[in-house]
């Protein structure tokens, strides 16, 4: 599972999901994306659990990005465990995620295949996501008038 080598600080308040995301909306290594459609705090078991499955489903084949990281880290106090007496322990991390947030990112496959891949992923996470391809921005074409000029 994916947590921090060291940290600064070992615990963090809880903080916000609101907004959009800014960074990591956009496909930036593969030919294929999922893409978060909610706001969510998703567990490094689940995010091993999607890297697994979309690994099996092409057989090892291509290439599968991840594009989250479990930076947070979230805090419980035992069970049965008097009030007070301070914040609880380390219990797992996650990853903070926002809509319009690349997840994991998948190239050398056809697109039928990373689709499928993509949607096994997807039910193993705990929200909605969606699938994207990378949009190949067009150069506009120089002079493509017919004739000369005169």
């Amino acid at each position: 599972m994916l947590i921090p080598k060291r940290v600064k600080r070992r615990k963090q308040h809880r903080g916000s999901m609101k907004g959009n995301a800014h960074k990591g909306n956009f496909i930036a290594y593969g030919e294929y994306g999922l893409v978060a459609e909610e706001p969510a705090r998703i567990k490094s078991n689940q995010i091993e659990a999607a890297r697994i499955a979309m690994t099996r489903f092409i057989k090892r084949g291509g290439q599968v990005w991840i594009d989250i990281f479990p930076h947070k880290p979230i805090t419980r106090h035992p069970a049965e465990a008097r009030m007070g007496s301070g914040k609880g322990g380390v219990e797992y991390w996650v990853a903070v995620v926002k809509p319009g947030r690349v997840m994991f990112e998948m190239a050398g496959v056809p697109e039928d295949v990373a689709r499928e891949a993509m949607r096994l992923a997807a039910h193993k996470l705990p929200i909605k996501c969606k699938f994207i391809k990378k949009e190949v921005a067009e150069a506009p074409a120089a002079n493509t008038s017919e004739g000369g000029e005169g």
